[in-house]
């Protein structure tokens, strides 16, 4: 298993806290890898929010392939944040660390947030195919107000080489993974979180419906599923398709991905609607072991387990402030000062959802609806 820590905040926090839970969590992952991914950015990057940031790593000669491409295509480089290294025995240092914010080409300039969303999908899967062949190139994320960083090694080891202790990078929304290398050598394209449009999500599990959910996906010609280096990242592309493709309601994502039974469809008022989710998305099913946090464009978070409640997760906080963890000790960690009583531990049919800067906190039940 590997081991979440997400937090949502009213005020800027650093990453450390969500680091430091996970080192409370760490009998559940190996050290093999840390994946972050900051949303809502403060410090430098408050004043540039509507500014593409381009999370990646590149070789000395990557670099210049990608100066040369996102030159000759018009983007302008105004702000590039790197992470100031301290050397660590157990961890290979790479050429480049890059947090880099641009200014769209003018073509772009006058487009609609959607048209600009797709300029910048196109870019980042445009690099990906050129630098990966090699390794020279790797983007995480491209897209305003979103940092992503990714690197094998202990997240606590981690946090010390990129300096996350010292540099004044903070932000209202962090998602971390430790990760525990169960199925697959190590790359860094199979690490959580997964990002796509403003989407982001990651897991603790495993996803055996993985082959059917991508044939469907890469079934409806959309250029951003693709990869699918790790089996989790489909969960992110669900997302995606429903909430941004479809324009269903954040909740409707659990009915896709663990629909509900006949008869319990019939009690929903939504009865008609849940009915033609089922038969025209069943292939979107899951069959976990999995739980699933993430958060939408508008920076609400939430957490969701598959039908077999085989992983742990809670959430907890107060208002301004709470915590999606896979373990209580990592809860107790991020929001120590708590009503415990009111912590959540969601149930098959739940999902746990938590407003943009974390005003309140509800449960959403499938049998309800």
């Amino acid at each position: 298993m590997c081991r979440l820590a997400a937090i949502t905040s009213d005020k800027y926090f650093s990453p450390m806290e969500n680091i430091l839970a996970l080192e409370t969590m760490k009998e559940g992952h190996d050290g093999s890898g840390l994946g972050l991914t900051l949303k809502d950015l403060g410090g430098d990057f408050e004043g540039l929010k509507k500014y593409p940031i381009m999370s990646g790593i590149s070789s000395n000669d990557g670099r210049k392939t990608l100066d040369a491409y996102m030159k000759r295509n018009g983007f302008k480089l105004k702000r590039e944040w790197k992470p100031r290294i301290k050397p660590v025995k157990s961890i290979t240092q790479r050429e480049n660390y890059f947090a880099r914010v641009y200014d769209y080409p003018d073509s772009f300039k006058g487009k609609s947030p959607r048209e600009k969303e797709d300029l910048l999908m196109n870019t980042r899967l445009a690099l990906r195919k050129i630098g990966e062949p090699d390794g020279s190139i790797f983007i995480f994320s491209f897209y305003p107000d979103v940092i992503t960083l990714k690197e094998v090694g202990d997240p606590l080891q981690l946090a010390e080489f990129f300096g996350l202790d010292k540099d004044g990078i903070r932000a209202k929304v962090v998602l971390a993974q430790g990760r525990q290398n169960t199925n697959y050598a190590i790359y860094l394209y199979a690490c959580h979180p997964f990002f796509i449009q403003g989407f982001c999500t990651m897991t603790n599990g495993e996803n055996t419906a993985f082959v059917p959910i991508r044939e469907f996906l890469t079934g409806r010609g959309f250029p951003g599923y693709m990869g699918y280096n790790s089996d989790s990242e489909v969960f992110t592309h669900i997302l995606h398709y429903t909430s941004r493709q479809l324009g269903f309601p954040l909740h409707y994502y659990k009915d896709v991905i663990t629909p509900l039974k006949a008869a319990d469809i019939e009690q929903r008022e939504d009865r008609q609607a849940l009915r033609l989710m089922k038969q025209s998305l069943r292939p979107l099913c899951i069959d976990g072991p999995n739980v699933v946090i993430g958060f939408t464009p508008d920076g609400t978070c939430f957490m969701v387990h598959d039908s077999k409640k085989l992983r742990p997760g809670v959430v907890a906080g107060v208002k301004g402030k709470y915590a999606l963890m896979s373990e209580e000790c990592g809860a107790d960690k991020a929001v120590p000062a708590r009503d415990k009583s009111k912590d959540i531990f969601p149930m098959k049919y739940d999902m746990v959802i938590v407003s943009p800067h974390a005003k309140e906190v509800t449960v959403w039940n499938q049998l309800q609806g």
